[in-house]
């Protein structure tokens, strides 16, 4: 039994050991309330690039942002084409560090093309569709699907985690025909646009808002100031800025989508 004294010593060290408890609650939950939600970007070198002077348009994105209010991960990679990003693990990781109420833009495309014999085996087959083919790469066996098939995947997965995931078609090459630039709108542009619709995902069609920006600035000061003469698909840090801007002005079109209130007050996007 402990006696009078000790039980009064005892009650005041359990008192002052309960308030600490009381006093240090409501900062564990302000730190769980300041978890900021994260803006997820997986492309290939479109979107995040700083070789020899090329530019992603994920890299002036960033500074479009309030840092203050949401935090940008540029999870994108050069070389990666839908089937690319998910059968290396790329994908996976990413997933991994996705929350709920957190935001994916995926943007792939440009190296989706080609045939399933291109050494770089990175061409996924063509269309949105549920068809199949075998290949071997690297001595492995590998079931290979449709570009749609890889956008449906990251989009049911984003879901799967609570995260809002929005499609973005390809930001178009620097190919023109007289004074218009070359659409994707009748492959990889409209193959983007399904599969988002097939899952009820999100979906900005900045192939076209790019498209039509580079036509009001004029087909030479994009091929001046946005390209290297001999790169019809890297941007330069310029044209990586207008290709960021059009996603910021395709964002703020969407119905619904919160993402654009994260946006820097003062970001200027036609």
């Amino acid at each position: 039994m402990f006696s009078r004294s000790r039980r009064g010593l005892f009650g005041a060290i359990l008192a002052g050991s309960l308030l600490q408890v009381a006093f240090a609650l409501p900062a564990a939950e302000t730190q769980v309330e300041k978890r900021l939600p994260r803006l997820f970007l997986i492309g290939d070198s479109t979107v995040r690039n700083n070789t020899r002077g090329q530019v992603g348009w994920g890299t002036p994105l960033v500074a479009l942002f309030d840092s203050s209010q949401i935090k940008m991960e540029n999870r994108a990679l050069a070389g990666r084409s839908s089937r690319t990003f998910f059968t290396e693990g790329l994908w996976l990781k990413v997933l991994e560090d996705i929350g709920p109420g957190d935001y994916v833009l995926m943007q792939f495309g440009h190296n989706d093309g080609g045939g399933l014999n291109d050494p770089k085996g990175r061409a996924s087959l063509k269309g949105t569709g549920e068809e199949t083919q075998e290949v071997t790469k690297e001595g492995k066996q590998e079931i290979v699907h449709t570009y749609g098939w890889y956008l449906r995947r990251y989009i049911r997965d984003a879901k799967g985690k609570g995260a809002i995931p929005i499609v973005l078609s390809p930001i178009p090459r620097n190919m023109w025909q007289g004074e218009k630039v070359n659409r994707a709108s009748r492959d990889y542009g409209k193959w983007a646009r399904e599969s988002a619709e097939a899952q009820g995902a999100l979906f900005v069609d900045l192939n076209e808002i790019v498209a039509k920006r580079y036509e009001a600035e004029g087909r030479t000061k994009v091929q001046e100031k946005f390209f290297d003469p001999a790169d019809h698909t890297h941007t330069k840090a310029d044209g990586a800025l207008v290709n960021a801007e059009c996603v910021v002005a395709g964002l703020r079109e969407l119905k619904g989508c919160a993402l654009a209130h994260y946006l820097r007050a003062q970001t200027n996007a036609n």
